[in-house]
């Protein structure tokens, strides 16, 4: 595989890296999915703790991750994963699905907890997730609860820490054709 072909992920603490975060969660849940209307950004987004995830095939977001702890002591929540359509066959989400339990279990975390559409918890399943409970409305959407013990997380493999190229996002201006696009 060519490196620019490489999947990593990152933690988006630039400006640059949070705005194509937040584009690519906007194209996702607003625009396509239209669960959420208008905008996702919410308090989860304006705290500082929040880790927001970045997931690029070279120098190019296609995904994203956001996990923070929870009030419960040692338990963290991820959500907002969202891949760009025509990344979503690969190895995309899982990379940020590891990347996030690994984050928080480097953290000291114990659990992390998601809610995930239906149609995507037999890939949560495969990564180690268990159900936590019957399927419930989120976002007026039926989800599934699931948990995933950090204690089995192990470390980052070296896919997914980002070389320089990663680093080097242009800026949101100069944002893809596809990050732009209103669907209709």
């Amino acid at each position: 595989m060519r490196p620019s072909e490489r999947i990593v992920c990152w933690r988006a603490v630039d400006p640059a890296a949070k705005s194509w975060h937040m584009r690519i969660r906007h194209r996702i849940f607003v625009e396509e999915q239209r669960v959420i209307p208008f905008t996702d950004v919410d308090d989860w987004d304006r705290d500082p703790d929040t880790v927001h995830v970045l997931a690029g095939r070279g120098s190019v977001a296609i995904g994203t991750v956001r996990l923070y702890r929870t009030d419960t002591a040692g338990r963290w929540k991820g959500d907002r994963l969202a891949v760009l359509p025509g990344h979503r066959a690969g190895i995309v989400g899982m990379r940020l699905v590891r990347f996030a339990v690994s984050t928080a279990a480097a953290a000291g975390g114990d659990v992390m907890d998601a809610f995930v559409q239906l149609q995507n918890v037999n890939f949560f399943e495969r990564l180690g997730w268990e159900h936590n409970g019957p399927p419930v409305a989120y976002y007026g959407l039926p989800h599934q609860p699931m948990t995933f013990e950090l204690s089995r997380a192990g470390n980052l493999a070296e896919s997914e820490i980002p070389d320089d190229a990663c680093l080097r996002l242009p800026a949101a201006r100069d944002a893809p054709s596809a990050l732009l696009v209103t669907m209709s």
